[in-house]
């Protein structure tokens, strides 16, 4: 058995640790009983009021194409929601101009023009939620 002193959010622990398995080429797991909660938490647990689930974000529904536009496509890498769109159509954009701005794993990810030219078409819109390969822009 090995000792140790942890320190959990602030408060510390005197540990004993038991290596098993060295050099034996394996060990066996046993679970270990968790000690139980001390009164003031089990209280708190009783008497705390459930709330209600907070309302999800209104998701608006993508723009839908009115026929073929021309261009090259900037399609979503990755699933996510639009947090912001930088352009508008018409507009004019030299490559590495950030078009948008798309969240992904609670990071924000620029979604960048990969060349100069006007944005034809927004196929998305703020707050909408894309799939890997989603086209997002056109860009001509």
């Amino acid at each position: 058995m090995k000792k140790f002193n942890v320190t959990v959010n602030g408060k510390t622990y005197a540990v004993e640790v038991e290596e098993v398995g060295a050099g034996q080429g394996g060990f066996t797991y046993q679970p270990v009983q968790q000690a139980p909660q001390s009164a003031p938490m089990q209280q708190a647990a009783v008497t705390a009021q459930p709330q209600a689930a907070p309302e999800a974000p209104k998701v608006s529904a993508p723009k839908v194409s009115s026929g073929p536009v021309s261009g090259e496509t900037i399609s979503a890498p990755m699933p996510g929601t639009i947090l912001d769109i930088k352009i508008s159509e018409g507009q004019s954009v030299k490559a590495g101009d950030i078009l948008l701005i798309l969240e992904a794993m609670k990071m924000e990810n620029e979604i960048v023009s990969p060349k100069d030219g006007i944005v034809n078409r927004i196929h998305t819109s703020k707050s909408s939620t894309v799939s890997t390969g989603d086209a997002l822009v056109t860009i001509g």
